[in-house]
């Protein structure tokens, strides 16, 4: 017997007496503006989205859990790295630059958000697919962010604005790297690792304090796009990454990722050779080797993808005892930034909306607002007498705090002898990458800069290359001539911006 779908009703839960035909004065007439339920359907699809993330708009996710295989418990004494502990989680992937409407498959990094539903309260990891970064200062994360967007004039992206801000800022040359190269096209999420980039500190129950870099390894995998295949993908599918996730979860074939971390003695950062804070910068494996920690699997999708994906709210302020921040300007300021975006768009409470609620009981003097459904009792001030909740520091364990004003965080802002902007890109392009792959990244770059590159700009990115690399930068500048000359012929003759630009140079 087939069982009867379920009545229609209201948002108030009275039934409906049709899903199709609004009241009328009689057969054909106008509506009536009595018809509460054609109203309240009007009324809420003008409602019906929110605003967009401004940076990583487009994306989805899924649910899973996080399980220790490791004990690093001598580093920490957070309760999801316990020996043997699962922790559930949600997590997100998305674009950066581009609108919720966007291909999948355009070069860009990935975001890599997760939120872990622990016993001591939510703790939350925001990142990409990539270890590095494009800028090191929180004042220059807004105007980054606007290179990529849209002209105020067309409204068109356009990539002289993106290289005009990229050659003027010169610790963006790793993360440009990583973008130009193979990984700056995941073939699918399941293919690509994911980094929390910023450096954080863990502490033990001693209270030995160590600081750390979270590396999610794919357990399927490195596979990339090459720029060829993501414009075909993107005429075809452009949800492809979004449809390849939810396909393989629904048919039972699990992603996973391996958890590593990179651990570096407190101490250390005030004499180590790189800026252990600088988020533009990678510590190299050989100084701090990688320390497995467990497996993350993603085995449960979305029921529905606006109230479980689109209102997810990813924050790094969302610690738990035993881990803290550093002193890495963007991630202090990422502190307030993410949370603050979540208040502006999805409301005040956006942490009482199911997939942001923590699994623990909440007391907190926080209060009111709209879409308040947690339930407040009095009193509601501290301190008070009343019984109300106390913060317990011997029950929160070692504080994970740095010394403001202390040598280790001076020293680490110190300039050291390879602490440069291009020593690390170099390292990359020429020990890295194999000869394939740096064929590949000549290519990626000669064709975004022939996509409305000024001269100006163009000169200075064939120098920002060749700052890199010499060899890489003098292929890039060739390149870009000779296709430029294979566009236009005329322009040829006449010398067109490339050929300008290294007469110039020359």
């Amino acid at each position: 017997m087939t069982q009867k779908p379920p009545l229609t009703t209201t948002d108030s839960g009275a039934p409906v007496e049709s899903d199709e035909h609004s009241l009328t004065v009689g057969p054909g007439g106008p509506v009536l503006l009595q018809d509460a339920y054609l109203i309240e359907q009007m009324a809420q699809f003008n409602r019906e989205r929110i605003p967009e993330r401004q940076p990583h708009a487009k994306g989805s996710g899924a649910f899973g859990h996080f399980e220790v295989t490791e004990d690093v418990s001598a580093y920490t004494m957070a309760g999801l790295f316990q020996p043997g502990t699962r922790t559930d989680l949600v997590i997100r992937f998305s674009t950066v630059a581009g609108e919720r409407g966007s291909p999948d498959t355009w070069r860009d990094p990935r975001g890599f958000a997760i939120k872990f539903y622990t016993s001591q309260g939510n703790y939350d990891m925001v990142g990409n697919n990539t270890p590095v970064f494009f800028v090191k200062d929180p004042m220059k994360f807004q105007h980054f962010i606007r290179s990529q967007k849209r002209r105020a004039d067309n409204n068109l992206r356009d990539h002289d604005m993106q290289w005009d801000f990229w050659t003027l800022s010169p610790e963006s040359a790793h993360q440009v790297t990583w973008l130009m190269g193979d990984r700056g096209i995941p073939r699918t999420w399941r293919h690509m690792n994911g980094y929390t980039s910023h450096t954080y500190m863990w502490i033990n129950a001693k209270g030995e304090r160590f600081w750390v870099k979270y590396h999610f390894k794919t357990d399927q995998g490195i596979e990339f796009f090459t720029q060829h295949e993501a414009d075909q993908m993107a005429a075809v599918d452009t949800d492809y990454h979004m449809r390849d996730l939810f396909e393989h979860i629904r048919d039972g074939q699990f992603p996973s990722w391996t958890l590593y971390v990179q651990l570096m003695p407190y101490a250390d950062a005030a004499g180590y050779r790189f800026n252990p804070f600088d988020l533009t910068k990678v510590w190299p494996h050989g100084d701090y080797p990688l320390v497995p920690v467990g497996r993350m699997t993603l085995d449960r999708n979305p029921t529905d993808n606006h109230a479980e994906i689109e209102q997810a709210a990813f924050q790094p302020n969302n610690f738990v005892p035993g881990i803290g921040p550093s002193p890495d300007r963007m991630l202090l300021a990422r502190l307030f930034s993410y949370a603050d975006a979540h208040r502006h768009r999805i409301g005040a409470n956006y942490q009482q909306l199911p997939v942001n609620a923590p699994v623990v009981d909440v007391h907190t003097y926080s209060k009111d607002g709209a879409m308040a459904y947690r339930k407040t009792s009095d009193p509601v001030y501290a301190p008070n007498s009343k019984g109300g909740p106390v913060a317990d520091p011997a029950r929160f364990g070692p504080s994970p705090t740095w010394e403001a004003d202390g040598e280790i965080v001076r020293a680490a802002y110190v300039s050291h002898p390879e602490d440069d902007d291009w020593g690390q890109p170099g390292t990359m392009v020429r020990e890295v990458l194999d000869d394939a792959a740096r064929d590949r990244l000549v290519d990626n770059v000669v064709g975004h800069l022939l996509n409305g590159v000024s001269e100006p700009v163009l000169q200075r990115a064939f120098t920002y290359w060749s700052n890199i690399d010499e060899t890489i930068g003098k292929r890039i500048a060739d390149g870009v001539r000779a296709k430029g000359d294979e566009k236009d012929p005329k322009a040829a003759e006449q010398g067109n911006p490339a050929r300008s630009s290294m007469q110039a140079k020359a």
